[in-house]
């Protein structure tokens, strides 16, 4: 029997904690670790040896970037991906059940459902192999891992039986502390799935039909709150619990850096190929740093720890790069020094110029610390410090500083800028 997967990429109306990165350019694809974000999900379904097909639902509009990406990642897996495109934002069940007969063609015996801002290690094997060990045979199962007391409150919250690992209480982002296990948007679903997203949806239109049509969007249905926590303690709902499992979420542009650090560390075991190595004849490299083929990097320049370098990017001698992301196109003119942030698209930091921010991560001294999705300004409604991020087409001066700044595409800078956002 096979399965099939479905990454769940939302649309343009979110992600806006990942502007301005996602004003041009949509979120799913943005690369980390060299590839976009949704490569690394794909990329795993093509372990899982029964795994037929991938659909990718969300509701932004087809687009050029995003049918070559699919063109390219069907050549290079060998499995069939499709793009469904809601009518609107259906919320993560809503979605599976708009295209439930997609996801049920061919009769599989059950599929993968994957938030797309996910960055994780992605255990689909050990998790397939752990939901098939469940007698039930009508049971669903999560990927759960261990968060910091403080931090759980943050994410979907559940208490499992230590035994079993049957999930006994679900609650979305409780108001008090819960439990330290969190849901990681990762799940394996059975094609019963679709009887309790039927209830609710059921349940929502009668509301329609009895009640305001136009008290809210019925037409949204959540698989945390609308079908996690009613299947809570009824022996159909188990949690696949990793303690110390590499995860994070992408929720902002600060997490995508961390992210690049996390996807980078993995490939020393996965593609050892895509390391930079430090050779005389090239750059200074420090700690993990892929490169793009097409890049061109002066043998003066030094670069890392934790750095990509995207395709068609110049970087002239001298030039500094650590804990950053060089989006395709920018040039890095001479001896300037790029620190903790991000330059866009086809964006040109000139000689001996400076791009700094501060450096995000989760607390070192706890080994279960997950990766904050700070608020853009603080409660005196001041720009919190986090990483510098330079949108698209964006030109930096010589010889002047941007710290703690935000600035939007098609910008050109003629002076220092710190702690602003450029709009």
């Amino acid at each position: 029997m096979s399965y099939k997967a479905v990454i769940l990429i939302g649309g343009p109306q979110k992600g806006t904690r990942f502007r301005p990165l996602s004003l041009e350019f949509p979120k799913p694809l943005f690369p980390v670790a060299g590839f976009p974000i949704i490569h690394h999900h794909i990329e795993a379904c093509s372990k899982v040896e029964d795994l037929r097909e991938i659909l990718i639902i969300g509701f932004y509009q087809p687009s050029e970037a995003l049918s070559r990406f699919l063109t390219t990642s069907q050549r290079e897996f060998n499995v069939n991906i499709r793009y469904l495109q809601e009518y609107t934002s259906l919320g993560t069940a809503g979605g599976l059940y708009h295209f439930r007969d997609q996801i049920l063609s061919g009769q599989p015996r059950g599929f993968f459902v994957f938030n797309g801002d996910l960055c994780c290690k992605f255990p689909l094997l050990e998790m397939l192999e752990f939901h098939k060990q469940q007698a039930n045979g009508q049971h669903f199962t999560l990927l759960a891992t261990e968060a910091p007391k403080s931090q759980s409150l943050n994410y979907g919250c559940l208490v499992k039986d230590p035994d079993t690992h049957e999930v006994l209480h679900y609650v979305e982002k409780p108001q008090t502390y819960v439990s330290s296990i969190i849901n990681c948007g990762l799940y394996v679903f059975t094609p019963e799935i679709f009887e309790h997203i039927s209830t609710v949806f059921k349940k929502n239109q009668d509301e329609i039909f009895n009640g305001d049509p136009f008290s809210s969007n019925k037409d949204t249905i959540r698989l945390e709150q609308d079908i996690f926590s009613p299947l809570a303690g009824t022996g159909k709902l188990f949690a696949y619990n990793c303690e110390d499992l590499m995860w994070s979420q992408i929720k902002s542009a600060g997490s995508a850096i961390y992210a690049n650090r996390l996807y980078l560390g993995l490939y020393h075991d996965t593609h050892p190929e895509r390391l930079a190595k430090d050779a005389a004849s090239g750059p200074h490299i420090i700690g993990d740093v892929f490169i793009h083929s097409t890049a061109r990097v002066d043998p003066t320049a030094t670069l890392g720890p934790n750095v990509t370098i995207g395709a068609g990017v110049l970087i002239g001698p001298g030039v500094r790069v650590r804990e950053s992301i060089i989006l395709e196109g920018a040039n890095l003119q001479d001896h300037c020094c790029i620190l903790h942030s991000i330059v866009g698209w086809n964006s040109v930091v000139g000689a001996w110029s400076r791009v700094e921010g501060t450096p995000k991560g989760p607390n070192p001294n706890d080994k279960f610390a997950k990766m904050d999705s700070d608020n853009l300004f603080d409660d005196h409604g001041r720009l919190t410090p986090s990483i510098t991020i330079l949108g698209s087409n964006v030109n930096i001066p010589a010889e002047v500083m941007i710290l703690n700044a935000i600035i939007l595409p098609h910008k050109e800078i003629r002076r220092t800028f710190k702690n602003q956002i450029l709009l």
